[in-house]
């Protein structure tokens, strides 16, 4: 396993997975400047990174994210960075080919909400809270709404996004904004079960069902027939899915699936 440690961000590579740690707990891994640009860094470097096949993303300290980094915030002025802004974070795990797992170890609100959603597959554990946190200092959560709002029916967006209060992580499966919640000991355990399967999936098979679920919904039926029928017809022609045909005919993993996952 190598590690690299940067501005309160964690990284590391083992096994096909590459986990990225926030890594400030004593500001409630806050969204500062240098902590988005770390985070987007690490995102980047690892959906690079040939060695790497799933991202996992988690936290140290009993907080995942508290979003906006108010301590150092001024009254008046909006949040600006020279370097990689959230939205930045954001396209990268949207558009990135690997997905992305949270392994969320604790509280998320504001910000830190929309960073869950942005995952592909989120636990979390059961005993945190998550909550649209915004109004209650008299904003809104408008740029997680990207990531959040397509995961939610509006009757809830409305609810949670207008009320500011704090639910538990079995609400926020409810409405979609992550897939399990779990007791704090089952954390690991339910996250390799996902990592596993993830392994058994051809690396461009999966890049292009991150693709389906991010384009699909934006397109009228019509065009949507007509553009995953073409990108049905070259995905069969791929050297992936000819050697995934053959391996599922032959009884056999798929020569892509790690013997340490097997």
């Amino acid at each position: 396993m190598s590690t690299e440690s940067g501005e309160a961000i964690l990284s590391s590579v083992s096994q096909g997975v590459a986990t990225i740690t926030l890594n400030a707990p004593e500001r409630k891994n806050a969204l500062a400047p240098s902590l988005v640009a770390s985070l987007h860094d690490a995102l980047n470097q690892a959906m690079g990174d040939e060695d790497v096949r799933v991202i996992v993303l988690t936290n140290t300290g009993n907080t995942f994210c508290a979003g906006a980094d108010l301590a150092s915030a001024k009254p008046g002025v909006a949040p600006t960075s020279d370097g990689p802004s959230f939205v930045d974070v954001f396209k990268t795990i949207f558009d990135g080919p690997k997905p992305v797992v949270g392994r969320i170890d604790g509280h998320a609100t504001g910000g830190g909400v929309g960073l869950v959603a942005a995952c592909d597959i989120s636990v979390m554990r059961d005993d945190a809270k998550i909550g649209f946190t915004e109004v209650r200092i008299g904003v809104a959560p408008a740029i997680i709404s990207v990531a959040c709002l397509p995961k939610m029916s509006r009757a809830h967006a409305s609810e949670l996004f207008l009320t500011g209060e704090r639910f538990t992580p079995h609400r926020a499966a409810e409405v979609g904004l992550i897939n399990r919640a779990v007791g704090a000991g089952e954390l690991d355990g339910v996250v390799n079960t996902y990592l596993a399967m993830l392994m058994r999936g051809g690396p461009d098979a999966l890049a292009a069902s991150k693709e389906l679920v991010r384009r699909v919904p934006t397109m009228d039926r019509d065009s949507a027939f007509e553009w995953t029928a073409k990108r049905s017809a070259e995905l069969f022609l791929t050297d992936e899915a000819r050697a995934g045909i053959a391996a599922f005919r032959g009884r056999q993993d798929a020569p892509w699936v790690p013997q340490q996952w097997k």
